[in-house]
């Protein structure tokens, strides 16, 4: 599978950097989580005050930044896959089952995509907002479709790209 191609051309190179970026973020995210996890323990420990909410601001940032990593590891095959009943089968049959592979990954990922735009979009119409904060939850439900749409596109190109290796 051409994940790293050593001259990326069209929708692999845009995709590879949106994924880049994407996982950025994703990064600083969890690189935030740390600090308010880290900050958080410590005032509980040296000044028994701990920061007010920091569960909910890790539980909100965790699923933004899952949704972050997703279509990278999608892009770079990292994601968890059983090969154990093909890894001895040819390839043009192996390209043909990775492509359905990534087909009903795609379409998985397109279905969460939707439903997690509905959730959010019934959460902002409720005015639905975290217990100890109260910080509005369709924010971080708007803020895991980026990395679904990505993560649904990339596994849509993938499913492309073995058909074609399928048909060589």
């Amino acid at each position: 599978m051409p994940y790293l191609r050593a001259q990326e051309r069209g929708i692999a190179r845009v995709l590879h950097r949106l994924c880049d970026v994407s996982a950025g973020i994703g990064c600083l995210l969890l690189l935030g989580m740390a600090g308010i996890t880290v900050t958080s323990v410590l005032g509980r420990a040296l000044f028994s005050s701990p920061i007010q909410g920091d569960v909910e601001l890790v539980q909100l940032g965790g699923a933004v930044c899952i949704a972050c990593f997703l279509p990278y590891t999608q892009f770079r095959g990292a994601n968890i896959i059983v090969d154990f009943f093909t890894q001895r089968t040819a390839a043009r049959p192996r390209a043909w089952l990775d492509g359905l592979g990534t087909l009903l990954y795609a379409l998985v990922l397109a279905l969460v995509c939707w439903r997690v735009a509905a959730g959010g979009l019934a959460a902002r119409e409720n005015g639905e907002t975290s217990m100890l904060m109260s910080i509005p939850v369709w924010i971080p439900y708007f803020g895991m479709l980026p990395g679904l749409a990505l993560a649904a596109a990339v596994g849509a190109w993938q499913t492309v790209e073995h058909v074609i290796e399928a048909r060589a």
